[in-house]
């Protein structure tokens, strides 16, 4: 461990500029692939590939650092406010979008729908509209769909990620208490449930699409059930990854039972990914 009165400064380093120019090829594939050039997939492909090959030696060159212990107490107070923050930042992403879940159920349907003193704004702005939900509006927008339920898939996934939080726990005493086997045992079952959500919010996806017409066409319902649970899949899929990175250092003997920030900030991610599915089971599933 450094000197615990310096604070380490790292070299000069490449990853962030090279960083910025495979993020620069994936979007211009991207923006090409959606306006229908046919050369968007592959420049798309070659940022991603890129975007990973740099991801992997920028962060090497981080972990070579933690482990040479040029890390000292000062810099992980950093660390953990880093991370604070970026959860924080991710707590406001979703609370947008539960928020304009709200809004969309709560505040504009009732209003176009003329409930209570708001009539007038019904005859001026939508005589036929009705205050339903879910809403495949306007206009039947999408066409006619069935709404998706808690129960089977939702229900499963939830008890996939309650179970995962206790896991991801369980693995963190085994670090704690130096028991290699209980910490990797704990991270490879952790890492398994979450694909496995993933795997069944997949076929979810493609239930939705062929079997109940649900689509991100389907109204203002669709468009808000694929913006979150999307998203959500997008986290818990980003999560699952780091914490297969986690279980690999774990194996090479990295982390100690009192040095071990790395760990701590991928369990946060998770945990916080749990609590919103939470919200999500509640909100866009049950409710």
């Amino acid at each position: 461990m450094s000197d615990s009165n310096s604070y380490y400064v790292p070299h000069e380093t490449k990853w962030p500029f090279l960083n910025t120019v495979a993020l620069v090829v994936l979007f211009i594939g991207l923006a090409n692939y959606l306006n229908g050039y046919n050369s968007g997939m592959s420049i798309m492909a070659t940022g991603l590939v890129l975007l990973l090959i740099i991801t992997y030696g920028w962060f090497s060159d981080v972990v070579s650092e933690s482990e040479a212990g040029t890390y000292n107490a000062q810099v992980d107070i950093s660390f953990r406010w880093g991370m604070v923050w970026f959860i924080f930042s991710e707590v406001m992403f979703f609370a947008a979008f539960f928020g304009a879940l709200y809004y969309a159920r709560e505040l504009s349907l009732p209003w176009l729908g003329g409930v209570g003193s708001k009539v007038s704004t019904n005859i001026v702005l939508w005589p036929q509209f009705e205050n339903v939900w879910p809403s495949n509006g306007p206009t039947n927008l999408g066409g006619d769909f069935i709404l998706m339920k808690a129960g089977g898939i939702p229900a499963i996934n939830t008890l996939l990620l309650l179970t995962s939080g206790l896991t991801v726990t369980w693995a963190h005493h085994g670090l704690k208490e130096q028991n290699r086997n209980k910490l990797i045992y704990g991270l490879l079952l952790t890492v398994l449930l979450g694909f496995i959500f993933v795997g069944f919010q997949a076929y979810e996806y493609m239930h939705a699409y062929s079997d109940l017409n649900l689509k991100m066409t389907s109204g203002i319902y669709g468009s808000t059930f694929y913006m979150l649970t999307g998203f959500h899949g997008f986290h818990v899929t980003l999560g699952a990854i780091m914490l297969t990175v986690i279980m690999f250092r774990c194996m090479k003997g990295h982390f100690s039972g009192d040095n071990h920030f790395g760990f701590e900030a991928v369990a946060w991610y998770w945990h916080f990914v749990d609590v919103v599915w939470l919200g999500l089971f509640v909100f866009v599933y049950w409710l």
